[in-house]
């Protein structure tokens, strides 16, 4: 509004004409009268979702100024706020019936009822001046109908899909929720306007500027609705009606030309977001922000740099800015740039700078990463009440993963649909084959790869554990071995008496420990300088002392001291629990050896908040089935007294064997060379998981949901190891045998000796050619019958890796690129890719499938297996049982961390299948 037309009433000024006006209407002259302590606010649909989490502080914040609010059938009741209640009616005529007298109207209601909420409102009660609209989205056409109205009777709107309006001297907080729930710490008297497209940004701004000694005036937050009604234009005018400001901050988005005429006679730094939306066809974010070619974000800084008189844009290194303004595409730019200007205009800040923008950060965790200094960001003491929180939280030991419905979920593993490459804990099963069999199998619980020191004692509890002779575990897999079960059933049944009073008392001991050592801040579990004398003495005049030592030893138990002195294991746990013995006079037994072997491993990531400390307590349990899947999986006569396992001493696996070469031993029996060794880790590296919705897996799944994970302490894991052995079988798990046994055929006969000399003096090539000739006779044969069912080759060919000339999958080329740098050749994986390039030279093919990595899993196996069977040592069927029980050790390692993350995770029987999803096949 003019000067000149000051103190005149709205119908004088439409008497006046439309000289009178500007080019646009303003009913508020200046900012002072944005948001008053005389303005008096009814909120419409005040006990929606929205409105009832943010009006009673505005009510609060504001000394009351809401006398009233609507919402259709609600009439009667009251929003409850520190300053009062709020009464609530039916509509606009029943609360001015009811005598309250309102010039604000704030509106909460969905999109398609903001214009006749409005309307109404305004026709209803003439004395209202002002509108805030806080629903996003209204309707262009019912926004145009909304400001005709409005407008007509002198009523200035604001939105829609804005947070408000708040003036920081008036301490007015109207509509929204400008400054959370607590606007005093932003809304601090200044000098200084906002506009905002933003909603939350106004906030954030106004925030930001105290750190350069900035206060506001007013805060606007504008929406960003395609129709802005209180845009630009008409704050600039307020702006400069308004004598408490002294310039200004516009946070500007992309999307319409509010701006481009824009005239200041006040300072305003310019914040120009959105140049990433340049490219965007359609909304991303609010529904006005997208924009043309020549209303996008590098547009408006042009705009602006020329109101500015300046040819950069405003960098705290570059700090290019006028008189006039600045312009800045980094929020955090503002203050330093708004100094800057208001330097040129001879102004300081407003108050002494309070705060700074610098990082931080009330948690820190490097997830153990040695970083450089600069990047170890330091710790500050977080305000109240977080501080109280994050120090409760610090006393928490490990970490607690939220609960949710893990059904064809998973926290633990993942499939690439383009690579089919899965993940463990992050870790691919491609880097998973290079690492040894005891390695994946801790990573598969705590997450991360175990040390050296780590992995030695793994290899001693492990080895210490594998011989189950005279267990009745054994006895039941012998006696199912006898009955004719296939090798998973035969485990099954041994698993099962490794019920939790297997481990009790290791169980109880980790948990003890655990919660011991973290309250005397150990930090790393293999620093020999750590002192437990302290803890030991505290643990013999405590309660804890039978939980924490036997009566009597263990033979066993002293084979794992023994192993670990011998493999120079340096391990505070164990330190801790020889000092308590001798302290003591009492006994250790092979359960304490693996309770300090649990925290041991676990104590990194437990500490770090990456493994929680359910994941502790059933680590023994976890340990033991490791150990009695393997050992079971070996006849009692091979293990006929607890002193031998295979015919090898078990005081030398405990002492010097890894676990890998054990596990090798009970299916091959003998200790593996070098190249056995690489070969049989890659191979079981490559199983371990194929992600959560394999059958292994929903197996060991399901029975965790079916015991509760929500009650961990009630999970049998030694049931999740079941179901995932259930959940395999001749289709899964046992088909790996199908290409050995395609592989028999074409060298049963073949006088191979060495399948793993590059001198073998075989035409694999012709024998390529002659099989594909075969095969093309017999598939044209088996199509003109009408058979669609014939068979197919095994292993090649992929519904992913195909369409090309020549095609590769990834994973077998990885493998085979891994065997290649260590000089290893594998006969039947030379033979494979012979083979598929003559089933396309002899026209089976199309193009040249590739060799998937089935056959990778086929062509190291028998390898290991070919000499034995040639000199006929074993036949097929133990060929068949050894791919069988080999593909259960992988798979173990994936089945184990889905056991564990969906108890930490998973809610009870989540794994159903809702009634509406089943089908009857009748």
């Amino acid at each position: 509004m003019n000067d000149e037309n000051k103190g005149y009433s709205f119908n004088a000024l439409q008497a006046k004409g439309e000289a009178a006006f500007p080019n646009y209407y303003v009913g508020i002259h200046s900012l002072r009268d944005i948001a008053t302590r005389e303005d008096r606010v009814c909120v419409i649909n005040i006990l929606g979702g929205e409105s009832r989490t943010v009006t009673p502080t505005s009510h609060a914040f504001s000394g009351g100024n809401i006398v009233c609010g609507t919402m259709p059938g609600r009439s009667g009741e009251v929003m409850k706020t520190k300053a009062g209640n709020i009464p609530v009616y039916h509509n606009i005529k029943e609360a001015m019936a009811a005598g309250h007298k309102f010039n604000v109207a704030v509106v909460y209601v969905p999109p398609s009822g903001v214009k006749d909420s409005v309307i109404e409102a305004v026709r209803v009660n003439p004395d209202i001046t002002k509108v805030v609209i806080l629903t996003e989205k209204v309707p262009v056409r019912d926004s145009r109908i909304i400001r005709q109205y409005c407008q007509l009777r002198g009523v200035d709107v604001f939105g829609g899909n804005c947070l408000g309006v708040g003036d920081s001297h008036h301490k007015v907080r109207i509509g929204g929720a400008l400054g959370g729930n607590s606007p005093e710490e932003s809304m601090v008297p200044g000098s200084i306007g906002v506009f905002s497209n933003s909603g939350n940004f106004t906030t954030t701004i106004a925030t930001y500027l105290l750190t350069g000694g900035w206060g506001t005036t007013v805060s606007i937050s504008s929406g960003k609705d395609v129709y802005i009604h209180y845009s630009a234009p008409e704050y600039t005018y307020a702006m400069h009606n308004d004598d408490r400001t002294a310039a200004s901050v516009m946070y500007i988005e992309p999307g319409g030309y509010y701006e481009y005429d824009l005239e200041f006679k006040k300072p305003v730094v310019a914040c120009i977001v959105g140049r990433w939306k340049a490219k965007l066809t359609r909304s991303c974010g609010h529904a006005g922000a997208i924009a043309g070619a020549g209303d996008n974000a590098q547009e408006k800084e042009k705009w602006f740099m020329n109101k500015f008189d300046v040819n950069e844009i405003f960098t705290p290194d570059n700090p290019v800015c006028s008189a006039k303004g600045a312009v800045v595409i980094n929020i955090s730019h503002i203050p330093a740039a708004m100094t800057a200007v208001m330097k040129l205009n001879g102004k300081e800040p407003d108050f002494e700078p309070r705060g700074d923008l610098s990082l931080k950060c009330w948690f820190s965790n490097s997830q153990g990463i040695d970083l450089p200094k600069e990047l170890q960001v330091p710790v500050v003491e977080a305000i109240e009440p977080y501080n109280e929180q994050i120090a409760g939280l610090s006393k928490q030991v490990g970490t607690i993963f939220p609960r949710q419905n893990m059904k064809d979920c998973s926290g633990a593993s993942r499939m690439d649909p383009k690579t089919q490459v899965t993940q463990i804990h992050g870790t691919s099963v491609l880097d998973a084959s290079t690492k040894s069999y005891e390695e994946n199998l801790v990573q598969s619980l705590i997450r991360e790869y175990p040390d050296a020191n780590g992995a030695a004692m793994t290899n001693v509890v492990l080895n210490a554990l594998v011989n189950q002779s005279g267990s009745i575990g054994l006895a039941a897999a012998d006696t199912a071995r006898q009955a004719g079960n296939s090798p998973n059933t035969c485990l099954s049944s041994s698993v099962a008496m490794m019920g939790p009073n297997m481990v009790a008392k290791a169980r109880k001991a980790s948990e003890l420990m655990a919660n011991l050592f973290f309250e005397a801040g150990l930090k790393d579990a293999s620093d020999a300088s750590f002192d437990v004398g302290a803890l030991v003495d505290k643990v013999v005049s405590g309660d804890n002392l039978d939980a924490l030592t036997s009566e009597k030893g263990c033979k066993r138990g002293k084979k794992m001291l023994a192993g670990m002195e011998a493999r120079g294991v340096k391990s505070v746990f164990v330190d801790f629990l020889n000092a308590l013995a001798k302290k003591s006079g009492r006994e250790l037994n092979a359960q304490l050896v693996l309770a300090a072997t649990s925290c041991h491993l676990c104590w990194s990531g437990l500490m770090r908040k990456r493994v929680a400390m359910n994941t502790v307590v059933n680590m023994a349990w976890h340990l033991r089935i490791y150990a009695t899947l393997v050992g079971s999986a070996v006849p009692a006569d091979q293990q006929p007294d607890k002193k031998t396992f295979c015919g090898v001493a078990v005081k030398d696996l405990v002492e010097s064997w890894s676990f890998t070469e054990t596990a090798f031993l009970a299916l091959f029996g003998k200790r593996p060379n070098d190249e056995e060794r690489f070969g049989f880790s890659v191979l079981l590296g490559l199983i371990v998981t194929n992600g959560p919705g394999t059958i292994s897996a929903q197996g060991a799944k399901g029975a965790v949901a079916a015991d509760g994970s929500e009650v961990p302490g009630r999970v049998q894991v030694n049931k999740g190891y079941i179901g995932f052995l259930t959940h395999t079988g001749y289709a899964h798990g046992g088909n790996g045998f199908e290409a050995i046994a395609f592989l028999l055929d074409r060298f049963r006969d073949s006088g191979l000796k060495d399948p793993g000399a590059r001198d073998h003096g075989m035409d694999l090539t012709a024998m390529a050619m002659a099989y594909g000739k075969e095969y093309l006779a017999y598939k044209i044969q088996a199509k003109a019958a009408g058979n669609l069912n014939y068979a197919k080759i095994p292993c090649i060919n992929h519904p992913v890796f195909k369409g090309e000339d020549v095609n590769y999958d990834p994973r077998e080329t990885f493998v085979g690129d891994l065997f290649k740098s260590r000089g290893d050749y594998n006969i039947f994986q030379d033979f494979y890719h012979e083979l598929v390039n003559a089933l396309y030279k002899t026209g089976v093919s199309r193009n040249v499938y590739c060799v998937n990595v089935d056959a990778v899993i086929a062509v190291i196996l028998l390898k290991m297996l070919w000499t034995p069977f040639s000199e006929g040592k074993i036949s097929e069927s133990v060929m068949e049982s050894a791919a069988f029980t080999t593909f259960l050790f992988g798979r173990m390692i994936g089945s184990a961390a889905e056991i564990d993350d969906h108890t930490n995770r998973g809610r009870n029987m989540d794994t159903r299948t809702a009634a509406s999803k089943c089908s009857y096949a009748g």
